[in-house]
């Protein structure tokens, strides 16, 4: 697939690249230059306006994922995986959205909280509890192995370079220039990123307008041409999208829960200003929706491979919407749309670079090594960095080489099974008082037990095909989580005089939070 691209599109794609580069390295230095502690780089010294800081918010939520990877598999199984993926789930993540960042806004400003393994020990009192989510957010590098495969995938395609080159590329430079910019760079670039990424959505859902020339009847009697289960509400032969169930029920509860990532649901931290959040939550939501209906655009590509080969070669799920681009897009407009696509991917990349790295610092190392990572916040945090691009280089080959239907699972089965942990500790410290520790520590073991153990372990009928789909073992782990959490919650819960008399100075502030100077 790599040949696809002309002589022309690799020239051009060069020099493109290459300025983009040098774009987002004038802001990262720019950035770099006010960084002066950990915290500044965790939530930035500068303040930003609530339009860049909710493009940057749409920009972070938006990732390889929506751009490249799922469009794959719209492409794959047709309209049932629009109506998941482009209606379910959006509706549920956006009003989430509203509810949850009102919420740990209060909360987060109140206990100074950088990152969410400490929102979660000094909302609720315990570093044991800390540190918990803090080994569960390495989790995350599942997504960043998901990004790190769609802009590979995307960037040999246009340049018409071996994969494994790409990969170390852009793991060397994305992780490389993350070791400096921090908060105040990306607040920036995500900026930058979220209007390209609009621009992009426009051209790609507007891209197959010629096969609405019969109408929408006429667009669907060309996919049902294909296969008549490309046009039906519910695909059976799918891997997931058999039932409403999977689709609309499982979707529904995962985008209810989506918001509980560390660099989602933290970015309205960096607001100065309480009366900023409506405007911020207004652009991230108009934004937002916007990019969850890009998804659409899988169904084009089908209609532009509809055996979904090249050149005799099967297309992998992963790899369809960089091959619609090479195929479908002039030279110049193509170009812009792979320039979309890799914001798409870098957006949410860095986001995860710096949450994770925040978290490994501050809330692994600091507490059990001591006073010298303490002295040392910026440097060790470069260090974490570099390890993370090493474990990233690994993985993100590995699922190169020899992906499970798609790199889209095995991102899921990870990320979904940290937010659906953190989904009860959040809802509870947000909305209820008085809560035992008991309660939010009960439901996130649950939460992680039946996750892991329906997926591995095959549990109901829905895991027993080929490719299992962690969407199903993340709402049952949920909805599990917030059973155990409530009975928890009102078993153990303490009288209000008993609650007011503890002694509140017990966690009140993470442990690293000293000014630390370079």
């Amino acid at each position: 697939m790599n040949s696809m691209a002309s002589s022309e599109l690799v020239t051009a794609g060069w020099v493109l690249v290459l300025a983009y580069a040098g774009i987002i390295l004038f802001f990262v230095i720019r950035g770099a230059l006010r960084i002066r502690s950990i915290s500044d780089y965790a939530l930035g010294s500068v303040t930003f306006s609530p339009v860049a800081v909710g493009l940057a918010l749409a920009a972070s939520m938006t990732s390889a994922a929506t751009f490249i990877i799922n469009p794959g598999f719209v492409a794959l199984y047709g309209i049932s995986g629009v109506i998941s993926m482009a209606i379910a789930l959006p509706v549920a993540a956006l009003v989430s959205l509203v509810v949850l960042t009102k919420g740990f806004r209060k909360m987060g400003t109140a206990v100074k909280a950088q990152t969410m393994a400490q929102w979660m020990g000094l909302t609720y009192k315990s570093r044991g509890y800390a540190m918990f989510f803090a080994f569960l957010s390495l989790l995350l590098i599942t997504f960043i192995v998901l990004i790190c495969v769609g802009l590979t995938k995307v960037l040999a395609s246009v340049l018409n370079l071996n994969e494994l080159h790409v990969c170390v590329g852009i793991v060397v430079f994305v992780f490389g220039y993350m070791m400096f910019g921090g908060a105040n760079s990306m607040v920036y670039t995500n900026m930058i990123q979220a209007v390209l990424m609009l621009i992009v959505a426009f051209i790609l859902l507007g891209s197959g307008y010629q096969h609405f020339s019969d109408g929408v009847h006429g667009f669907l009697d060309k996919l049902a041409a294909i296969d008549p289960l490309l046009v039906s509400a519910t695909n059976p032969e799918s891997f997931l999208f058999r039932d409403n169930f999977e689709i609309i029920f499982c979707q529904f509860i995962i985008g209810v829960a989506i918001v509980c990532q560390p660099h989602i649901i933290t970015k309205s931290l960096l607001l100065k200003n309480e009366k900023d959040v409506n405007l911020y939550l207004l652009t991230g939501l108009l934004a937002q929706g916007l990019f969850f209906l890009v998804v659409f655009a899988g169904l084009y590509a089908r209609l532009s491979f509809p055996d979904l080969t090249v050149n005799g070669q099967p297309l992998p799920v992963d790899g369809i919407m960089s091959a619609y681009v090479v195929k479908e897009f002039p030279v110049y407009m193509g170009l812009l749309v792979v320039i979309g696509l890799i914001s798409a991917g870098l957006s949410t990349l860095e986001g995860l670079i710096q949450s994770m790295s925040i978290t490994i610092t501050s809330d692994i190392l600091a507490p059990i090594v001591g006073e010298n990572i303490t002295k040392r916040g910026v440097l060790v945090n470069r260090l974490v960095i570099v390890a993370l691009a090493a474990v990233t280089i690994w993985l993100t080959f590995d699922q190169l080489q020899n992906p499970n239907l798609s790199v889209g699972i095995f991102a899921q089965n990870g990320v979904y099974a940290y937010f659906s942990a953190a989904f009860v500790p959040v809802l509870f410290g947000m909305f209820l008082r008085r809560v035992p520790l008991i309660a939010p520590v009960a439901a996130s073991i649950t939460s992680v037990i039946v996750h892991f153990g329906v997926y591995y372990g095959g549990l109901t009928t829905y895991m027993q095909a080929p490719v299992r789909n962690p969407g199903i073992a993340a709402a049952l782990a949920i909805l599990a989580s917030v059973a155990v959490g409530l009975i928890f919650y009102y078993a153990f819960r303490k009288p209000a005089t008993e609650w007011a008399t503890e002694d509140p100075s017990l966690l009140t502030e993470p442990t690293y939070e000293s000014e630390l100077k370079n």
